[in-house]
């Protein structure tokens, strides 16, 4: 077959809905959209077809000198570009989202805080009774069959104690935490507290590399949603008051501090470091910059909006 018919059987195929697919390249793809959109404004066609890395970075005034327009122009180009989907299947996607199954409910009752596990799915362990009645029988059960019985029996017991044991120790570390971060659980992130693994191992008495393990991959429902227990152990930060607080909720202001700006002239990471300085919150431009990006926050460059 000549090429040129498998171009015109692909360009026909790329028109079927959703727009754009079997598109070669994102370029390719949104081209397709542009024309079926019947958009012929030269300057989104010539981003579209040259220029989409610098698109992508949201490098306005970079594109403006390149073209030699205004970032005004650039921008409202942006806006129609922005309007196209650069996965056209991705409406179809199959892949169900993946819902998270609290292992730990925190209720509060009058103004204390209980906690308890979630059993659901899980089965009642116990020895069937058939065991010690075999045990019983001393004189037609063989010492073999009875001496592999009891053992059997004995590591049954030490399993059936050994998960009773697990599900106190999960239930003494949460208390545990909410006896830290109570003014979490009373007024939510921003309150809460810097803690490690330590602080909590003394408190219950028990080795750090225990609470280690019982606070992975293990999540709590709270009255503020729900959390990994490895969320409520953070790393200090000084205060310039003398105080500490929790690195979580330095990155809960610093989110709170972005989603209040001028989306026209956002906030540089040094500004924003500035504005934390006035919150009695001493902290350096790039530990700004390494939250943010924790956080998937675009830079101030990137966040700008010119129209």
């Amino acid at each position: 077959m000549e090429v040129s018919r498998v171009e015109t059987v692909l360009r026909r195929v790329q028109e079927f809905d959703p727009v754009g697919v079997a598109a070669r390249d994102l370029s390719e793809c949104l081209r397709v959209q542009a024309r079926i959109a019947r958009v012929e404004d030269p300057l989104v066609l010539r981003i579209i077809g040259q220029h989409l890395d610098l698109l992508m970075k949201r490098d306005f005034r970079g594109l403006a000198r390149l073209i030699g327009i205004s970032i005004e122009q650039v921008s409202a180009a942006a806006d129609v570009i922005a309007s196209f989907e650069p996965r056209p299947g991705r409406q179809f996607a199959t892949e169900s989202p993946v819902y998270i199954t609290p292992d730990i409910y925190v209720h509060k009752v009058g103004d204390e805080y209980h906690v308890t596990l979630n059993d659901d799915g899980m089965p009642r362990l116990r020895v069937s009774p058939a065991y010690r009645e075999v045990l019983a029988r001393r004189e037609t059960e063989a010492k073999e069959t009875r001496d592999y019985v009891r053992e059997r029996l004995r590591s049954a017991v030490w399993i059936i104690k050994s998960i009773n044991q697990r599900q106190r120790t999960i239930i003494k570390v949460m208390e545990s935490i909410i006896r830290f971060q109570r003014e979490f659980f009373d007024r939510g992130t921003h309150a809460l507290r810097p803690l490690n693994l330590r602080d909590v191992a003394e408190d219950i008495g028990m080795h750090e590399s225990t609470v280690s393990r019982v606070t992975t991959n293990k999540y709590v429902q709270t009255p503020h949603g729900i959390f990994e227990l490895k969320f409520f152990f953070n790393s200090s930060i000084q205060t310039t008051d003398g105080d500490s607080i929790a690195s979580e909720s330095v990155k809960e202001k610093i989110r709170e501090i972005i989603a209040a700006e001028d989306s026209y002239h956002p906030l540089s990471d040094q500004r924003i470091a500035e504005l934390l300085g006035v919150r009695s919150i001493k902290i350096a431009r790039r530990t700004v910059t390494k939250y943010r990006e924790a956080m998937g926050i675009l830079s101030s460059t990137t966040r700008k909006r010119f129209s």
